[in-house]
């Protein structure tokens, strides 16, 4: 399982309240979360933002409420992965749990810059950046979260799961 796209890049303690801000919270529709993703700290996000392409940020990436809200805006405005030194937790669970990949690695997050191309390979834990080619190792996910991304989520999984 790969990913491949070109960054944005993001400093430390991106809350959820910027990723997708409160007053949009009143919507069940992914695709509008998606239309207002990031727009509190980068306007012009969702008129950048390609399908593929990669989020990096710093340390404590997620923080804030515990909003589902905030991994399914980034993960339906085309984004395919997110790299960053650490995430908070609840909102590391949260994009397992809606089959968003995301990796820690503080190598990559201080080596890649907004604008890279960026290649993430998820069973090995291998992110390149083809722009400056370099390579930084993350861990890779273990088999049973794997499993989870690629069925789409952990419902998705279990479902899946179900049938066999």
């Amino acid at each position: 399982m790969n990913a491949k796209g070109f960054v944005h890049k993001y400093p430390d303690n991106v809350d959820t309240d910027v990723i997708i801000p409160a007053r949009y919270l009143n919507t069940p529709d992914a695709k509008e979360l998606a239309a207002h993703c990031m727009e509190d700290i980068d306007p012009d996000f969702t008129k950048k933002v390609r399908p593929g392409d990669i989020i990096v940020g710093g340390f404590n990436f997620g923080c804030g409420s515990s909003r589902e809200h905030a991994p399914l805006a980034i993960k339906t405005a085309g984004v395919s992965c997110v790299i960053a030194k650490t995430f908070a937790r609840i909102f590391y669970r949260n994009s397992i749990n809606i089959g968003l990949p995301i990796l820690e690695c503080e190598a990559a997050s201080d080596g890649i810059e907004a604008g890279d191309e960026v290649e993430v390979n998820f069973d090995t834990g291998v992110i390149t950046n083809l722009t400056k080619n370099e390579t930084y190792q993350a861990e890779p996910f273990p088999e049973f979260i794997q499993n989870i991304i690629r069925s789409g989520g952990l419902m998705k999984s279990l479902k899946e799961g179900s049938h066999e």
